[in-house]
């Protein structure tokens, strides 16, 4: 008697991955602790398919409208020198990566990132 329901590809006992047999007629769960086996006659004429969909859209642009907004923080200017600089930040990567930090300076507008 099977836990769940799953693809056929997965042990219906454990979940575990099932491998095709190589010259065997008895398909094994690999997994230590299952002993679960099946005929791999109950495969035969099956067929599947899988659709994988990707999303290809690229990060948004930062805006860079005339008025920087965000919290100010003691953070020197590199193009005019300017002490206090305004920030905020972005996943743009990956969920394991670290943020995306955007900061701008209120004076001069110049705007620079750093990936921590």
């Amino acid at each position: 008697m099977s836990g769940f329901s799953c693809d056929a590809n997965f042990c219906p006992r454990c979940g575990t991955l099932l491998s095709l047999p190589d010259h065997m007629d008895v398909i094994r769960c690999p997994h230590p602790h299952c002993s679960y086996e099946m005929s791999a006659k109950v495969l035969d004429g099956v067929e599947e398919y899988t659709c994988k969909t990707y999303d290809t859209s690229r990060p948004k642009e930062v805006d860079k409208s005339d008025e920087l907004e965000g919290p100010l923080i003691d953070r020197k200017c590199l193009n005019c020198g300017h002490n206090g600089m305004v920030y905020h930040t972005m996943q743009t990567r990956s969920a394991d990566e670290g943020q995306t930090v955007y900061y701008g300076c209120p004076k001069c507008k110049f705007q620079e990132t750093e990936n921590s």
